[in-house]
């Protein structure tokens, strides 16, 4: 049995990627320092699937405690998920975000040379497109010049990996660029669980609608879509872990057409912001109560995925709809506010 390191693992994708996994049969070590996540999360992962991941406690910026981990664990394969991810936070506090972003991936792709590790599955985002040229994007469109310092950190971390690997041939990574995940486990036993004022739209549509929110802000209805509003391409984040698990096979499998790989991972659909809300609405049974406001500085105006490279490269396809996604994000954030 294989052990696959998930840093991160206890937030939102990760805590479904690390379910996905020990549903493929793989043994799973988390770490994760709790600075976005709850140590309960392990408690969901086990009443799924029966079995508890191993969970470290480790601030991956602390070098000595990087080194301790890879001296006291043998891993075949780390999927790293850790990092902050707030674009305002990080237009605010970018020195955290370089910190927290690029050094703990320098740290555990020392470890891997240190230790032959040669699986390496990267968190990145679709950030690093920007306003894209054309639509849907593939991944040959180019990367532009960030407009954040997350963002930033997304880029130079890819180029991180494309030296390492470069370098070290027997090291195989791939960068998964994801678009927009929603939802939560059909069990209502993970999700999405930000701490503070939601950064999406989704959690912030459920906690409206669960009367944690007074108002739903909608940035802008004069962008040059169907109905004025932004579009992005969301994917459900069951399907999102569930290509993380066929990425990791395709490299422990020699698979990969060359060493380092980047897959964008989305629906290839495009929805607008007021047609998520209409969706949630029909799902829900709930009035929302939102209103249209100026527009949100260095927000693009439609992004959406071109996903041929991942259904028939990687071999990966969504499986599950927006509405799926809808209802069990509104089943996960009524469980956790006690309104079941």
């Amino acid at each position: 049995m294989k052990r696959i390191l998930v840093t991160g693992g206890l937030g939102y994708i990760g805590s479904h990627t690390v379910v996905a996994l020990q549903e493929e049969g793989f043994e799973v070590v988390v770490i994760d320092n709790l600075s976005n996540s709850e140590v309960s999360v392990l408690d969901g992962i086990e009443s799924i699937t029966r079995k508890r991941p191993a969970f470290e406690n480790i601030d991956l910026r602390v070098k000595k405690d990087v080194e301790d981990f890879f001296d006291n664990y043998s891993v075949d394969g780390i999927i790293h998920f850790a990092a902050s991810k707030a674009v305002g936070e990080s237009v605010e506090n970018p020195l955290l975000y370089y910190e927290n972003n690029l050094h703990t991936l320098v740290y555990l792709l020392q470890q891997c040379e240190q230790h032959n590790i040669h699986n390496f599955i990267f968190s990145s985002s679709c950030t690093v497109y920007g306003e894209p040229d054309a639509l849907p994007i593939t991944e040959a469109a180019p990367v532009k010049e960030a407009v954040s310092p997350y963002g930033n950190t997304k880029q130079i971390s890819e180029e991180v990996l494309r030296d390492t690997c470069h370098a070290n041939e027997r090291l195989k990574a791939i960068s998964l660029r994801y678009f927009n995940p929603i939802g939560a486990h059909s069990s209502a036993a993970i999700g999405e669980l930000p701490k503070g004022t939601p950064q999406n739209l989704v959690p912030f549509i459920t906690q409206t609608a669960a009367g944690l929110r007074e108002q739903l802000s909608v940035f802008g209805d004069d962008y040059p879509t169907p109905d004025g509003s932004c579009i992005r391409d969301y994917i459900h984040v069951v399907d999102l872990a569930e290509a993380h698990v066929v990425a990791l096979q395709r490299i422990i499998g020699e698979k990969n057409d060359a060493n380092f790989e980047i897959f964008n991972l989305g629906t290839g659909r495009g929805s607008s912001v007021l047609e998520v809300v209409n969706a949630f609405e029909n799902v829900s049974g709930e009035k929302l109560n939102y209103k249209i406001v100026d527009r949100r500085p260095g927000d693009v105006i439609a992004v959406y995925a071109d996903t041929q490279k991942a259904n028939e490269v990687l071999g990966w396809k969504t499986k599950r709809t927006m509405e799926e996604a809808l209802d069990s994000a509104w089943s996960w954030e009524k469980k956790v506010r006690g309104l079941d």
